[in-house]
């Protein structure tokens, strides 16, 4: 007689209900161990417990993906905004090159007022160095002492100080004293005289344009 043949012992061991999913608790896994000894066909077929399956991974995923995706945006309203930005960017630009341009003309205005000053100051300095000269010249001037070549010389050395360099030699008798442009090194009083006037030039002034030099050395006569 021959002895029964032993039917293999399945156990059950999943940590995850075949079912649901789930995680099972210990009490979960030994009862299941001990349904799987008594139906091993149950246990090795997960649709005999009611044909549920477990979702996979992947599919569960791509769901919430889709699920929480945004719906795309208007592009009408997408070209619109660009197109206010394109904009902004464009005035932006724009006044950025106009302030540019209006700090390049300053620049070349006031580079044009220093050169033109430089070059007065420069006048300047010429004529008062030369102002001695000049006193020799009008002194020679007034007493015939200059003739000839001399004279033509004089005269040219003059011109050329007033056509280059706007000089300008000032002072005579009877102008009104104006201490801006006459220093006075004598004083006289008269009955006759109702401002203050020039009654003799010591020495005459010279200016370049509207800088005085050297002021005009005067006697003046005023009111009593």
């Amino acid at each position: 007689m021959t002895e029964p043949e032993e039917q293999p012992v399945i156990r059950d061991k999943r940590r995850l209900d075949p079912a649901t999913g789930e995680l099972r608790t210990p009490e979960e896994v030994a009862a299941a161990e001990a349904a799987a000894a008594q139906d091993p066909a149950a246990a090795q077929d997960p649709a005999a417990d009611g044909g549920a399956s477990v979702p996979q991974d992947g599919s569960a995923e791509a769901g919430a993906e889709q699920a929480g995706a945004p719906e795309d945006q208007d592009p009408v309203a997408a070209a619109k905004a660009e197109a206010a930005d394109l904009q902004d960017q464009l005035a932006r630009a724009k006044a950025d090159l106009y302030n540019l341009d209006q700090r390049f003309n300053t620049f070349v205005k006031r580079s044009r007022a220093e050169a033109l000053a430089e070059r007065g100051r420069g006048a300047e300095d010429v004529v008062e160095a030369l102002v001695p000269v000049l006193d020799d010249i009008h002194h020679a001037r007034e007493h015939d002492g200059l003739t000839g070549p001399l004279g033509a010389m004089a005269e040219k050395f003059e011109e050329t100080l007033t056509s280059r360099f706007k000089v300008e030699r000032y002072g005579a008798a009877g102008d009104e004293f104006d201490p801006n442009v006459h220093e006075a090194l004598m004083h006289n009083e008269s009955e006759d005289a109702v401002t203050e006037t020039v009654s003799q030039v010591l020495q005459p002034g010279y200016r370049v344009g509207e800088k005085v030099v050297r002021p005009a050395r005067v006697a003046v006569t005023g009111p009593q």
